[in-house]
């Protein structure tokens, strides 16, 4: 097959990557890791889909479809797709102003949210925007997630103490209607709630590879069993259809698409940040290469297939995906084998879930919620950076108190902003030769007061010079040339890896400037990349070709030409081989 041919099958049908790696030894490895994945996702479908304000059947639909797309066009050989619990309550909060959670109009704006996200996430894939998500730092994902953890425990409080609370109340309202109804505690809710949550923390302790959570939900159960629950206000799951995912189809109104838009750009956003940092997380143990970009087409796939069987939005799960490759899963067919275990398990025990007490529900979730918020994560923030620590702060509390795609697009506002301040402010390092240093290395004069040269000063930049630090960097400069008086400056760039059109015109402003003054801004150490670009723009003939050198000797030896003799001749520093062998500079640039 001729490589072009070969390439572009391969661009299509990415599956064809992996495939030569399915042998019979990888087939047992994926199934029983499949396998261990339907038990695990089983409860954890319900609880999302509780969350995300659908009927439970739809976090098992998603789960059985979107691991399936995923796979075969993503990059990762174990991530798994589906319902994720962020994801979840970003649907809730998007459609719960429109419409009742749970009804028919709900789900219909549910399908038509996951294709647009889908749509989004596609186009981004498709036009190589794969490094999107780098934009959106860690810290904003550990405060929005934490964030997303509190609401998800503040939604399900009602269920674990079995109080009314009025669906859409805000963060705040929510827990003032819980305070007024305390004395309205259902304890048979709380004893099955409660007995729920212990059962899950103790599996867990004593193994973490038994599914703690289908264990704890069993126990609910008899729980509510034992103590009659129907016989005290104990509402129960409703029973989960034993089908496959029906036929849907999203709303491709007009209308439809121009009220769920900005909601879906957020969702397509956080899944990919979701599905990319898992996969890079789990890669980095691989040893596997992970493209961005195809992860983004995957995710893409997934979630406007899914739209179309009764799906709504899924991403990339930690738990499930960190489980994956623990079990030695080999192949991304470990998720296809998940999802149509997933299916048996379905047809054969779906009508027990009408045993479920939705307090046993609200337990599970609550133990979710706890183990998203990422604790030592925070910890380390906090005590390594102030400003990780005020993005964090504040894309946690927008979390709380604000719409949830604001807070994330708040969280990466911020970022770039800091980013933005740290890089507008360069360092810039004054450099003189160590006298105690047998070749006269340059260092720092901050680190060690030595004495200067008082006509060239040498400046080094430590970073880009951009939009953003030309202003830094003219002021400093400034600072020389007209506090200082000296007119010669020589500009060491090997810390710069671009200059930018602004940058640039900044460089032969000032280089004209000091030339009006008698003096001259020189250059060295610039790389291959930043001496093309400032050749293509014709940056360099503006200033002089002659200002260029390679390194830090030659352009001392050649500025040393250009110096005022007659303060030579009176200089007491001397600091540079130059001025003690003035004879060395002609015989060297002559």
């Amino acid at each position: 097959m001729p490589d072009n041919l070969l390439y572009r099958l391969r661009f299509l049908l990415p599956f064809l990557h992996w495939w030569p790696l399915v042998t019979k030894e990888s087939l047992k490895k994926d199934f029983l890791a499949g396998l261990t994945g339907a038990i695990i996702v089983l409860p954890q479908g319900i609880a999302f889909a509780t969350i995300a304000g659908l009927p439970p059947e739809y976090g098992l639909y998603t789960a059985m479809v979107t691991p399936i797309i995923a796979a075969l066009f993503g990059s990762s050989r174990h991530l798994i797709s589906g319902p994720t619990t962020a994801i979840s309550i970003v649907v809730f909060s998007s459609i719960s102003r429109y419409a009742e959670p749970g009804s028919p109009e709900f789900i219909q704006m549910a399908l038509t949210l996951t294709f647009l996200a889908g749509a989004y996430q596609l186009g981004f894939g498709l036009a190589r925007l794969g490094t999107l998500v780098n934009f959106v730092s860690h810290t904003v994902v550990v405060g929005f997630t934490a964030g997303a953890a509190i609401l998800i425990a503040t939604s399900q409080v009602k269920h674990v103490l079995g109080v009314e609370v009025p669906r859409g109340e805000s963060f705040a309202h929510t827990w003032l209607d819980i305070f007024h109804q305390v004395d309205n505690i259902n304890w048979y809710v709380l004893t099955i709630a409660a007995g729920t949550l212990l059962t899950a923390i103790l599996v867990r302790q004593i193994s973490p590879r038994l599914p703690h959570l289908l264990l704890a939900l069993i126990v609910g159960a008899l729980i509510a069993l034992v103590v009659g629950a129907q016989q005290h206000g104990v509402a129960l799951v409703p029973a989960i259809p034993a089908h496959l995912p029906p036929l849907s189809s999203p709303d491709f109104s007009l209308a439809a698409i121009q009220q769920l838009a900005p909601e879906a750009f957020a969702i397509a956003l956080l899944g990919l940040i979701e599905a990319v940092s898992i996969s890079r997380a789990i890669a980095t143990k691989s040893h596997q290469r992970i493209d961005s970009n195809q992860e983004f087409i995957g995710q893409g796939l997934s979630n406007i297939v899914g739209s179309f069987f009764s799906s709504y939005a899924g991403s990339g799960s930690f738990t499930r995906s960190g489980v994956n490759y623990a079990s030695g899963a080999v192949t991304p067919l470990s998720a296809i084998f998940a999802a149509v275990l997933l299916m048996a398990i379905v047809l054969l025990v779906a009508p027990l879930t009408a045993y479920i007490p939705v307090a046993a529900m609200g337990g599970v979730i609550l133990l979710v919620a706890w183990n998203l918020i990422e604790f030592h994560q925070m910890k380390v923030l906090i005590r390594a950076s102030r400003s990780e620590t005020g993005i964090l702060i504040v894309t946690f509390l927008a979390t709380l108190f604000l719409e949830l795609e604001f807070a994330i697009y708040i969280g990466v506002l911020l970022s770039l902003v800091i980013f933005l301040s740290r890089t507008s402010h360069p360092d810039i390092v004054t450099l003189a030769p160590d006298r105690d240093n047998p070749k006269g290395k340059l260092i720092d004069t901050e680190t060690k007061p030595v004495p200067q040269c008082p006509q060239l000063r040498i400046v080094r930049v430590d970073m880009s010079i951009y939009f953003g630090s030309v202003n830094h960097i003219e002021n400093k400069l400034a600072e020389i040339s007209e506090k200082q008086g000296i007119h010669h400056i020589l500009l060491e760039l090997s810390g710069a890896n671009f200059i930018d059109v602004a940058g640039a015109e900044m460089l032969v402003n000032e280089a004209r400037s000091l030339r009006e003054k008698g003096g001259n801004l020189y250059f060295c150490g610039m790389k291959g990349k930043v001496w093309q670009f400032m050749a293509q723009g014709g940056f360099i003939r503006e200033i002089g070709a002659s200002q260029f050198f390679e390194n830090k000797p030659d352009a001392i030896a050649g500025i040393y030409k250009n110096l005022d003799k007659d303060r030579c001749q009176t200089c007491v520093t001397r600091i540079f081989r130059e001025c003690l062998e003035p004879d060395t500079a002609s015989k060297r640039t002559g």
